[in-house]
């Protein structure tokens, strides 16, 4: 595993190059839990989301020689966004594959920031093989997740929290590949053995909860979601976040598109906050009441903003226009 030790040096060498963001608590959220609930604002973070603190710590690592080469990943959009942010930062060219699936919002974003793009299939599964191809050629892969580098660095984002809140009680956290949720689980039980960790994911395609569920990574399929960085596969050979989220996470919740919806919009008018469908998953667990046995200071994280504005908009007044890709 990741260790606390990995987490804090990790820390020490990023600071300098991301934001240390708020923790403000949310007297709405407090008031429907009937616990202290927190929101930590990540979303507010350079490349707006949690990303680049795990792609500045594996970036930042590179040898000469492999900065020369230049650095090649797959991604659902933020990990993209924030390897190419991180690269250019240091003078190292990236390459981002994405499957089709990806808004159109966040491959603009990444093709501003300097870096070439590949779209690939439909699937998250078909942009890694295609980063791994391109590897070959000799540039280095810096995966989404399952890399110790990029673990610790979303690992940091723990610490913040504890920092903030040493009384933290349960955190809400992401749940997609694995990598955010090892991480932050990690420093938490580290400095708070009692508190808990549950994974949130949407109910179509998680792959990290059907991999649980059978006791080894597996294939999903891939499906449009709002909450769509948490899509893709874990790896049929996940080394580090499989076992990492089966051993630290207490509870893995499912959300459904409407109760998405919902997180959203009550992130913007009970909070104020232009959220996308992965950062607004647990506003969405809070309302829906998903979590059992809640116990306060509840944290929940909003993980990233990088939604489609016209989207946002549609979704805010309520549209029933709005693409349904669930219940």
């Amino acid at each position: 595993m990741i260790d606390l030790n990995d987490i804090e040096d990790a820390g020490k060498r990023i600071k300098n190059h991301i934001l240390t963001t708020p923790l403000a608590q949310s007297c709405s959220l407090s008031s429907v839990s009937r616990v202290p609930v927190y929101l930590k604002l990540e979303h507010r973070q350079t490349t707006g989301s949690f990303k680049l603190r795990g792609a500045f710590n594996a970036v930042l690592q590179l040898s000469q020689e492999e900065r020369r080469r230049g650095v090649v990943a797959a991604s659902t959009g933020n990990h993209g966004r924030a390897l190419s942010f991180a690269a250019n930062a240091c003078g190292v060219n990236a390459t981002i594959c994405m499957s089709n699936l990806v808004p159109e919002n966040k491959v603009s974003e990444i093709r501003r920031l300097g870096a070439e793009v590949r779209i690939v299939g439909r699937s998250q599964d078909d942009a890694q093989e295609e980063a791994e191809r391109l590897s070959g050629d000799g540039r280095c892969l810096i995966p989404p997740f399952d890399h110790p580098a990029v673990i610790a660095g979303q690992g940091t984002l723990g610490l913040e929290i504890l920092e903030a809140l040493p009384d933290v009680a349960t955190v809400l956290i992401q749940l997609s590949g694995g990598g955010l949720a090892s991480g932050v689980a990690a420093a938490v039980k580290s400095l708070r053995p009692d508190a808990r960790v549950i994974g949130l994911t949407m109910d179509r395609g998680a792959a990290m909860k059907a991999s649980l569920d059978a006791g080894r990574p597996v294939q999903v399929e891939e499906f449009q979601t709002l909450a769509d960085s948490l899509g893709g596969g874990i790896g049929l050979a996940n080394k580090w976040t499989f076992s990492m989220c089966r051993d630290l996470l207490d509870d893995v919740i499912l959300l459904s598109e409407s109760e998405i919806a919902a997180g959203i919009r009550h992130a913007y008018a009970r909070e104020r906050e232009v959220v996308e469908g992965a950062g607004a998953i647990g506003i969405a667990a809070l309302l829906a009441n998903k979590i059992n046995d809640l116990r306060g200071p509840v944290v929940t994280v909003l993980s990233g903003r990088n939604i489609d504005m016209n989207l946002h908009k549609r979704l805010v007044s309520n549209d029933k226009e709005w693409p349904r890709t669930g219940s």
